[in-house]
């Protein structure tokens, strides 16, 4: 056991001790209580009787039928008088269609095969599908792609239709 253990046990035991062995008369002495004034009575009316004189009558209102309280409401619908209700926003309009995206060119069809040097010229050979290319500056492939520019690493291509550029990777300088 830790002292302070030991100081809390003591501490406990003299409260108890104190609990049941100390002094128990009150110092004080008992309190009396205080004399109020009497209120003032509240006029009832007899029921039988009638009024009390002086007594002014209850504000009493007169029975109305309901189609006057509540009036039509609900009545043509088959809705009822307390029926839920919905209190969620309602959603949002669908956003009005932009214009269209002006045209692209479509995605390169071919795929690098392989490249050569010949006579200080370029010639790459490119795949589509089952048939093979061979791309020089200034030719025209398919009738669509116009091969502008061939400097390793990239070959420059244009689709005439729209007259859009594109590049396609060859790989660096054997």
């Amino acid at each position: 056991m830790k002292p302070r253990h030991i100081v809390l046990g003591l501490a406990l035991a003299s409260a108890a001790l104190l609990a049941a062995f100390g002094d128990k008369t009150p110092s004080e002495p008992v309190a009396e209580a205080v004399e109020r004034p009497a209120a003032a009575p509240v006029p009832v009316a007899a029921s039988a009787q009638g009024p009390a004189p002086g007594a002014r009558e209850p504000a009493i209102l007169r029975l109305q039928p309901r189609d006057e309280l509540v009036g039509d409401a609900g009545k043509a619908d088959g809705e009822a008088l307390f029926a839920s209700q919905d209190w969620t926003p309602p959603p949002p309009p669908p956003p009005e269609p932009g214009p269209p995206p002006p045209p692209a060119a479509p995605r390169l069809p071919y795929t690098f095969i392989g490249k050569s040097l010949e006579e200080g010229k370029w010639e790459v050979y490119l795949a589509s599908g089952e048939r093979t290319h061979i791309a020089v500056e200034g030719g025209v492939i398919d009738g669509a792609w116009r091969v502008e520019r061939i400097a390793p690493p990239l070959l420059t291509l244009t689709y005439l239709p729209l007259n859009q550029v594109q590049q396609l990777n060859i790989g660096a300088f054997d």
